[in-house]
């Protein structure tokens, strides 16, 4: 008990992860896991400010949400950071024309960005439309540029949907990488960008905020490299391995957001 009040002392804000730690996604549109639509809902009874990160690159943010607020939760778009809306302001900040490499459900996203004459590649986890054909079609663009520009909605491994684990966007990013012999610029977890976007809407301070997933890199690691706290859950794509990791050690480990929340409410003013 003495180590988690030292481990939660002075938690303002909490950032939640939505896969895999609110839901699972899958057909029909997922399921919610176990207590976590009470547990949102304590949260946002209590104190603590609140603020939901993705880098959910399928749906909408509104596609999001809906379904969340279908299976129950207490969510609105306004409380929601992901990666599309962040990258769709940085293509306009810096005059970026995009070829997109992404999935269907999310390319009304980017219906007001000019994508003629490309001079970069957006790719996210665009599921089935990662085919050869398209792969190296972007490919192509990136080699064609002098100085190519390479932007990927997050840079997961996989996921877990309801129907097991799913390749993300990451394996895909690595492979345009190594063939165009470029890095990408991440807009998602782990990007130290995203996160603090994500604390600036909630004004709380880095070292005020902690951070609740199930990815021990994505969410555990790129909140701790931004000063925050982080806890992983034993739900969504947790392994036991995680927490053998050889770089990334979560500030405590719990079995699902519902402790999680006891915990940060029980110790939120000691």
């Amino acid at each position: 008990m003495a180590a988690w009040a030292e481990r939660l002392a002075g938690v303002r804000g909490v950032l939640l992860d939505i896969s895999g730690v609110l839901y699972d996604s899958g057909a029909g549109g997922g399921t919610a896991i176990a207590g976590s639509v009470e547990a949102v809902a304590r949260l946002k009874q209590s104190p603590l400010k609140v603020r939901f990160c993705t880098n959910e690159s399928q749906k909408t943010r509104r596609e999001l949400v809906g379904l969340l607020q279908r299976l129950g939760f207490d969510i609105s778009e306004e409380e929601v950071t992901a990666p599309a809306p962040a990258t769709c302001q940085i293509l306009k900040e810096r005059g970026l024309r995009p070829h997109l490499l992404i999935h269907e459900g999310v390319r009304s996203e980017f219906d007001d960005i000019d994508m003629s004459n490309p001079n970069c590649v957006v790719i996210a986890d665009a599921g089935e439309g990662f085919s050869y054909k398209n792969m190296n079609r972007a490919f192509q663009v990136l080699m064609e540029l002098e100085n190519p520009v390479l932007i990927s909605l997050g840079k997961g491994r996989y996921y877990k949907e309801t129907s097991g684990l799913m390749l993300d966007v990451g394996g895909y990013m690595k492979a345009l990488e190594y063939a165009c012999g470029i890095e990408a610029e991440v807009v998602g977890k782990p990007s130290p960008e995203f996160f603090k976007s994500a604390l600036r809407a909630i004004g709380v301070e880095a070292h005020q905020a902690i951070m609740i997933g199930d990815d021990i890199v994505g969410d555990v690691g790129g909140a701790q490299q931004c000063g925050m706290r982080a806890l992983q859950v034993r739900t969504g794509k947790f392994r036991p391995s995680d927490e053998h990791h050889p770089e990334v050690k979560a500030d405590g480990y719990v079995d699902n957001l519902a402790e999680a929340v006891d915990l940060l409410l029980q110790h939120m003013d000691k």
